[in-house]
């Protein structure tokens, strides 16, 4: 089973002055919303975590919806046996978090892991689910926090491309 999650930094908090209606993109991937984020497997109790206290939570969340679909690229989707590899960077940081799907099973692993540790293990069809169910539900919580943030033209936009499954 897949758990993703987040919590928000103390250290960098969003700008007093945020009107949250009007944030465009860039400031709502980018410059707000920072803290840490987790990706678990519960079953063999292992995660992927950052502890770093300034990864932009949306954006990490956006960036997986990005990864998840564009690792679903082959036409012949879980029945393909050529790899097909994405990257999640995070801006302020030279670490990667690594994809790779195969035969509808998605491998991830990250720089900060240690080097013998094997990469989580996830079957695509659930990761998608949970990278959208995370999304809608981060959303849901920065909107309950923030005003104006539903009300935001891009926080509409990304609903819609990334419908819960």
């Amino acid at each position: 089973m897949i758990d993703l999650g987040y919590s928000l930094s103390r250290r960098f908090p969003d700008p007093p002055q945020t009107d949250y209606r009007t944030a465009g993109v860039h400031a709502l991937r980018h410059d707000l919303f920072c803290g840490d984020v987790y990706l678990a497997d519960t079953t063999a109790d292992r995660e992927l975590s950052t502890a770093w206290g300034w990864v932009p939570v949306l954006d990490f969340a956006w960036a997986l919806c990005d990864i998840v679909e564009q690792l679903d690229t082959d036409p012949r989707g879980s029945r393909s046996a050529r790899p097909v590899h994405a990257e999640l960077d995070f801006t302020e940081s030279a670490d990667l978090m690594r994809f790779e799907r195969r035969f509808g099973w998605v491998d991830v692993e990250a720089d900060w892991m240690p080097a013998d540790e094997p990469p989580l293990t996830f079957n695509h069809a659930a990761l998608r689910r949970e990278a959208r169910d995370f999304l809608h539900d981060l959303i849901a919580d920065l909107t309950d926090m923030h005003d104006g943030l539903g009300d935001n033209p891009a926080i509409w936009d990304l609903q819609s491309r990334f419908p819960r499954v």
